[in-house]
């Protein structure tokens, strides 16, 4: 969003932007609950914890918060993977990326086994202690999610070296109830799930972004109420409409956000084809 339209709502950023400061970002609850016990007991215990809930609900939003959270931590090393690669080699490329260690096969099965070695001794001898943030973790191979449990039950001086938070989707549920996969399954200690939200609590959210932003009038309170009726419960979906009126709104420069604008918008044309009057005898 440029500095005009900024200017034109006395913005301080776009409160509706999939970029959003981390420092605004609504948390309830039960979001602020489950990234309590991440920073405070799980990365110095170790071991998995897994976000799931449907698209739209927040996963990656609380990947985000988390991230920002723990990067505060003075000696934890975060990495995170937006969309993980499919086969385990290119896997390991990437998580070398991350953390600085030259992670690349020489020959497809031994070679695996000397790049989990080779990454758990960087752990040891750089004293770090790695959070490893996962999204869209349902993308994985059950090889990949296996290899993943190998490289968290190691351990320094009976110290964890690595915690993995994976977040996705029912797919990664019914991953992880495969025979291969249990032992994974059954490590995880922290869950979250991520569920559609009620009227009240899109409300919220929506009266937490336009006052952070610096506008809490920028939209008349019908239409924050209209918004929350027509967004199915869905964070993403609310955001996405109100963005699109934010959008409009600043190319007629409207001095505020109201319903009027949403039925021009979002309404339905009638297409309905009018019927004929029955000709007269």
């Amino acid at each position: 969003m440029n500095h005009k339209l900024l200017a034109l709502y006395g913005l301080k950023f776009n409160p509706f932007s999939p970029e959003l400061p981390t420092k605004a970002i609504f948390v309830p609850p039960k979001v602020e609950n489950f990234c309590w016990r991440i920073e405070h007991a799980q990365v110095r215990e170790g071991g998995f914890a897994m976000i799931h809930g449907d698209p739209g609900t927040g996963k990656s939003v609380v990947l985000r918060l988390l991230a920002q959270r723990l990067s505060n931590l003075p000696d934890i090393t975060v990495g995170a993977i937006n969309h993980p690669q499919s086969n385990l080699a290119d896997f390991y490329r990437e998580l070398g990326d991350i953390f600085g260690v030259g992670l690349r096969p020489s020959n497809r099965w031994a070679g695996f086994k000397a790049l989990r070695e080779r990454w758990l001794s960087h752990l040891e001898s750089s004293r770090i202690r790695a959070v490893l943030l996962i999204d869209e973790a349902q993308e994985m191979t059950p090889q990949a999610l296996s290899e993943l449990r190998l490289l968290s039950s190691a351990c320094f001086d009976s110290q964890p070296l690595l915690c993995i938070v994976l977040a996705g989707d029912a797919r990664l549920i019914e991953k992880l109830r495969h025979d291969d996969l249990v032992p994974l399954g059954s490590r995880i200690r922290t869950r979250l799930t991520t569920e559609f939200a009620s009227r009240q609590e899109l409300l919220a959210c929506l009266e937490h972004l336009l006052a952070d932003a610096g506008n809490a009038s920028l939209m008349t309170p019908q239409l924050r109420h209209t918004l929350c009726d027509h967004a199915a419960g869905n964070y993403r979906i609310l955001t996405t409409m109100a963005a699109e009126l934010l959008a409009v709104g600043a190319q007629r420069e409207l001095a505020q956000l109201d319903e009027k604008l949403y039925l021009d918008v979002f309404a339905q044309p009638d297409t309905a084809p009018k019927r004929r009057a029955a000709p007269t005898r």
